[in-house]
């Protein structure tokens, strides 16, 4: 695992080519803040996105970038989801956002255990580093695997009339938002897999809430950034609206009180529409 600070391009070309002559060993590079890449954006898109069509060559590596809107300013809040999901294709690369412990556990698991290396890319939000709520039963690693998708399991299927879809850390702020008002009209589904997207998976819930007239994407990310466009593009399973910050030419403000009103603003739209 190497800490990113400067000279990104060298470093993650170096765990490329690492991951790719110890094929069975776990190679992570880790960025302080998501942001980071942009100094490696051309290994990523000459080299690592891009490892098996034209060079013919696989690799598990990983990618932790750090990513969730948290009042730090625009170059310490977004990763660039959107960049890398423009890059999915083929089934070239993963792209992950964990909300829970376990699934990080069983997704960096997964990437040795399979008998064939894919680069996985995973937003980690540091929030989730110490939230109380943000916790695993020690059952959840000794048993199951990683969930592309995970349920509301505090929905009440025949009461649901608003299914809401998001992922990473912005779960936690809706979750209490539906426990705070007791809601019980709305189920909060996490897609944790962003690509290859689990629509198996997302077809499954949507059809068991067959109840719901409204269909939601959330996240914390502007309109023009973040998984909607992608979304817009794959999944065409139901009518899906979308919010999110407004159109922006940066990633997130740099002032905590405008920060904070734009997070209110968010969650207070999802449970309004």
């Amino acid at each position: 695992i190497y800490n990113s600070h400067l000279s990104e391009y060298g470093v993650l070309g170096f765990e490329y080519g690492y991951s790719m002559a110890t094929p069975d060993t776990l190679t992570i590079w880790e960025a302080q803040f998501g942001d980071f890449f942009n100094g490696a954006q051309i290994m990523i898109d000459q080299f690592i996105t891009c490892s098996e069509n034209t060079w013919r060559k696989m690799t598990g590596l990983v990618m932790l970038l750090p990513h969730g809107y948290e009042g730090m300013g625009p170059e310490h809040s977004s990763g660039r989801i959107e960049r890398f999901l423009q890059m999915c294709a083929d089934n070239n690369i993963q792209v992950a956002n964990c909300s829970t412990p376990a699934n990080m556990f069983h997704i960096l698991r997964r990437q040795l255990v399979r008998e064939f290396r894919k680069p996985l890319v995973v937003f980690t939000p540091k929030k989730l580093l110490r939230y109380p709520t943000c916790v695993s039963p020690i059952e959840d690693f000794t048993q199951g695997g990683f969930k592309e998708v995970i349920d509301d399991q505090t929905a009440t299927v025949e009461k649901v009339n608003k299914l809401v879809f998001c992922s990473g850390k912005l779960f936690y702020d809706l979750i209490e938002r539906k426990q705070k008002e007791n809601n019980e009209t709305v189920a909060i589904v996490r897609i944790e897999q962003l690509y290859p997207l689990p629509a198996l998976q997302l077809n499954q819930v949507i059809e068991k809430y067959k109840h719901a007239k409204t269909y939601i994407w959330a996240q914390e990310e502007p309109e023009n950034m973040g998984a909607w466009s992608f979304l817009l593009r794959v999944f065409n399973e139901v009518n899906l609206k979308v919010v999110a910050r407004t159109e922006s030419a940066t990633p997130a403000t740099g002032f905590s009180k405008a920060h904070e009103a734009q997070q209110k603003a968010i969650v207070d739209k999802v449970f309004s529409l």
